[in-house]
């Protein structure tokens, strides 16, 4: 099986985490402070977020960010 590259992984950890806490798109973008259509990119893989971007996003989920980067 293919290793699953490190974008689709923060993608769908990102998502799911978010998903877990019952936490809607707007909520997290609004912690974040970036836009809810750039967070609806970065679940989806459309959008390449920096690392600063992803801590960011960690802190508003409440999780450390390498729960970010964790395999499946």
């Amino acid at each position: 099986m293919p290793r699953m590259s490190v974008q689709s992984r923060v993608s769908r950890n990102i998502q799911r985490i978010r998903r877990e806490k019952d936490l809607s798109q707007e909520e997290v973008a609004h912690r974040t402070d970036i836009h809810q259509t750039y967070l609806s990119g970065v679940e989806t893989g459309k959008r390449n977020p920096s690392i600063l971007v992803v801590e960011r996003i960690a802190k508003a989920l409440g999780v450390d960010v390498s729960e970010i980067f964790k395999p499946n």
